[in-house]
């Protein structure tokens, strides 16, 4: 048999080789190294068989796909470090997740605390030190369910497979496991990990079935890739928009309505800011901003598919005998608002953005503050076009993202989401098109993506923005989806150069995704010391005498504020360096001092947020200051900093 390497070189291998062998023949070093192996681009363990040609890649640590192994491979050792300490356990699924793993075991009538997981750390540690061999064995459905028969939910899993399908189970030592893998040669690999935390889970997600318990981890190759993540994990902690929002005045939540945010008097006047700069970046940008019904009827929502997709998470009420829904999504509306009127191909493109407010019903034991709620904003926009116009305006709109995501200091990578493997609605040809033109506008924008395979939308393929804040962790937030499906469901159309009536395609579109969940990142990414164009107050002033110098300190505030500056005078009694600390602890971009020098020259000293440094200037200096740091929209303290 002949491998293609990914350098380009081939080489000619025996029946029968595997992995390692292969890596030997390259390099003894590389042998050392090796975790797996790709063959055609699917990924083996690393001492399976070599089953036929194909372009030949070795997975070590710095692969992307280690850490995947790693982790999976983990939570196997976590599985048998419980199978000793509590034989009884019931084990069901442990995958490996983005940043480390779970395993959700049924433990009977013993009840796991979060201070027992030293202890399976301990055990899982005395596992490693034995180095087992971690290998795969395929065995006919018949046998799985012998060896199984005392767990019903591997049984459950076994019964699913086709009668005819062999079955891969995985042993290191006594334990064996059900599992697809791969996984890593052997246990010794697995040296620094941490389990994290408990949490109630429900076999298969189903509130109807025994909730089990699940435990996290994550796992690494190097202790201090371990420690690293641990020191991002406590100061994440620190940044919790849970903790800032309450501490800063931001926003609040009710036992009234849960996963209904409130927003308090700062908190809105930060989110009035971006959707300040939301609307005049729009109408910069040529699109029509609309506002469509909250409230719309079946027929609606049975039009668009979403009753039938959908339903379980929308709420829905009754009026005059008839059924209607609460919008858990804006492109209906957007449609009938094209609708509207006629079209002419002269017309194309044409761009509707809505801040538009939807509800969906989410599980109560998945909120999480701002980060997933039952209302929000979405900043959408729907943009119907010809095909030929497709690739501009996809490329068009990743400069706005471009644009959009520096302008709060936040990384991000493209994810190409394409057909989901069933409940999709439309023609697979109309998918695979739809795929193509979404892949080729990232090609010639010269933007790289990664493909996620069947998790687009119901009703067209997707291109999902996964935003990196200061600390590496990642968010979904923008999306841009490809859609030929609804406009044939609406009947949308538009009259071409020959006179004819032709259908558009429509172009879903979402920048900060939620507006809530947008807040939640941005407050966790700035420690909630914001930029001085977004930051509630701009501006603290501190008279030092409030007998001397507060009328100076009032008459100051009032020429700010005719300069649309956002100023908070604290004229309390307390001491200078307390009321100083406070406008620190509250984040305020500049501290204003205002002594007997600032009223005799009628001047301001100033301190910057996270500075010591004292500045003396003149009131117009200060405001022509702050006015191009606001226009601008400058970063001037670096999140990781704060």
């Amino acid at each position: 048999m002949e491998l293609e390497l990914k350098d380009g070189k081939k080489i000619l291998i025996e029946k029968g080789e595997n992995g390692h062998d292969i890596a030997s023949k390259i390099s003894q070093s590389l042998a050392k190294e090796a975790l797996a192996y790709k063959l055609n681009d699917k990924l083996f363990d690393l001492y399976h068989p070599i089953e036929s040609d194909g372009k030949f890649e070795l997975i070590t640590s710095q692969s992307e796909e280690a850490k995947d192994l790693l982790n999976h491979s983990t939570a196997h050792l976590l599985a048998e470090a419980i199978s000793i300490l509590y034989p009884n356990a019931l084990f069901a699924i442990g995958p490996s997740i983005e940043n480390g793993f779970y395993y959700d075991i049924d433990f009977g009538n013993t009840i796991l605390k979060e201070e027992d997981l030293p202890k399976i750390e301990k055990e899982m540690k005395n596992l490693v030190k034995k180095n087992q061999y971690i290998k795969r064995e395929d065995i006919s459905k018949e046998k799985a369910l012998e060896l199984f028969k005392n767990n019903p939910y591997k049984v459950e899993i076994i019964k699913e497979f086709p009668d005819d399908e062999d079955i891969s189970i995985y042993r290191q030592g006594d334990f064996v496991d059900l599992c697809k893998g791969p996984h890593l040669p052997s246990t010794g690999y697995i040296k620094n990990f941490k389990l994290e935390n408990l949490a109630g889970a429900y076999w298969r997600g189903d509130s109807k079935n025994k909730q089990l318990t699940r435990i996290y981890g994550t796992s690494f190759f190097t202790k201090e890739d371990l420690e690293n993540y641990l020191h991002l994990k406590d100061e994440a902690k620190k940044r919790d928009h849970r903790k800032i929002g309450k501490e800063l005045g931001l926003f609040m939540f009710s036992e009234y309505g849960p996963g209904f945010p409130f927003y308090l008097p700062k908190g809105l006047m930060l989110r009035r800011q971006i959707e300040y700069w939301w609307n005049d970046i729009h109408d910069k940008e040529g699109y029509k901003i609309i506002k469509t019904p909250m409230i719309l009827s079946k027929e609606l929502w049975e039009t668009s598919g979403h009753w039938d997709h959908y339903k379980q998470n929308m709420y829905t009420t009754k009026i005059d005998n008839k059924d209607y829904a609460i919008k858990p999504m804006n492109c209906p509306g957007a449609i009938l608002v094209y609708n509207n009127e006629l079209h002419s191909y002269r017309d194309l493109p044409i761009r509707y953005a809505e801040l538009g407010l939807v509800h969906r019903h989410e599980a109560s034991g998945a909120l999480n503050g701002l980060f997933r709620v039952r209302c929000f904003t979405q900043d959408d926009a729907h943009i119907f076009c010809t095909r030929e116009q497709l690739q501009s305006e996809i490329q068009r709109l990743l400069k706005l993202y471009d644009q959009t995501y520096s302008l709060f200091g936040l990384d991000y990578s493209i994810v190409l989401s394409t057909r989901p493997e069933e409940g999709y609605i439309g023609d697979i040809e109309i998918w695979n098109e739809s795929e193509k033109i979404l892949s080729d506008a990232c090609l010639a924008s010269g933007k790289e993506f990664k493909i996620n395979p069947g998790d687009g939308a119901f009703y067209g393929p997707k291109l999902d923005f996964k935003l990196k804040d200061c600390m590496g962790r990642v968010w979904q937030c923008g999306t841009i989806q490809l859609d030929m499906n609804l406009p044939e469901r609406f009947d949308c159309t538009y009259i071409n150069e020959k006179g004819e009536k032709v259908r558009p395609v429509m172009l879903h579109r979402a920048v900060l995704g939620s507006f809530e969940r947008f807040l939640g990142i941005i407050t966790e990414n700035f420690a909630g010391a914001f930029p001085l164009w977004i930051a509630p107050v701009q501006v603290s002033l501190l008279p030092v005498n409030n007998n001397l110098h507060l009328d100076f300190a009032k008459k100051l505030k009032e020429h700010l504020e005719n300069a649309n500056l956002r100023v908070e005078l604290d004229e309390s009694n307390e001491k200078l360096g307390y009321r100083m600390r406070l406008a620190q602890i509250n984040k305020i971009p500049y501290s204003v001092v205002i002594g007997d020098n600032e009223v005799n020259n009628n001047s301001v000293t100033y301190r910057r947020y996270s500075s010591k440094d004292q500045i003396t200037v003149s009131i117009d200096e200060f405001i022509t200051l702050l006015k191009k740091e606001i226009e601008e929209k400058t970063l001037l303290v670096n999140p990781k900093e704060i």
